[in-house]
């Protein structure tokens, strides 16, 4: 762990953290992890949560970091798995699905895009112990490539398809993530945004009203999405 001077502080985390190291972390640390991830999205999450269908690999012991994401990888005809880029996708639309998949997996990590809401965090992630962390912007897929060793085993693929499928995945210092949520249910995204929206109506002094709008739209500046 190191930071110095206001930078952000980065941390080497293992993918089954203890409660001492998630309760070191701050939002806004930049992590990179050691250990051993899986890939679950909607398609793992509704066969798991919604089908009741029990899960191919021991969760948490094998891992207790989920990565929303999409590889870019492959099955050849020998068998052997290959993976290159790890394109994380957008964490939002599971949010009906996390409490659930929480009580089943015992994840201490989620990783993935953009986050989830400030409520998902206080009602789901602080009962269970659990953080967020957030790819570092677009086109990053081949970077955290680099930190995988190598595919341990691929789950459901018949069932559900190579990007759907559950990849699971040695890595080493594989990252960069920012912490978006602690411990306590603090979001990095929501405390910039309200700083943002502090300042919107200076931003937006003596400009004129919009002359065309579509229906629904609305001039008032505090409606903004960030």
């Amino acid at each position: 762990m190191e930071g110095t001077g206001g930078q952000p502080t980065k941390v080497r985390l293992s993918t089954n953290p203890s409660r001492e190291a998630l309760e070191a972390l701050n939002i806004g640390d930049i992590v990179f992890l050691d250990g051993v991830v899986y890939t679950a999205r909607e398609g793992v999450y509704k066969r798991a949560c919604e089908d009741g269908e029990a899960l191919p690999l021991d969760l948490p012991a094998e891992s207790a970091a989920n990565f929303h994401c999409s590889p870019a990888a492959a099955q050849a005809e020998d068998g052997a798995l290959r993976m290159g880029a790890v394109t994380a996708t957008a964490s939002f639309r599971f949010s009906k699905w996390i409490g659930k998949w929480f009580e089943i997996s015992g994840a201490k990590l989620i990783l993935g895009k953009g986050g989830m809401s400030a409520q998902d965090y206080r009602t789901h992630f602080v009962p269970n112990g659990a953080i967020y962390l957030t790819t570092v912007g677009y086109g990053t897929g081949a970077l955290l490539g680099r930190g995988v060793k190598r595919v341990r085993a691929l789950h459901w693929r018949e069932e559900l398809g190579l990007a759907q499928a559950m990849w699971v995945i040695e890595v080493e210092n594989f990252g960069p993530f920012i912490v978006e949520s602690d411990l306590k249910g603090n979001s990095l995204f929501e405390r910039e945004n309200e700083r943002i929206r502090a300042n919107l109506d200076a931003v937006y002094e003596g400009t004129r009203p919009a002359v065309l709008k579509r229906f629904g739209e609305t001039d008032d500046r505090g409606d903004e999405v960030i």
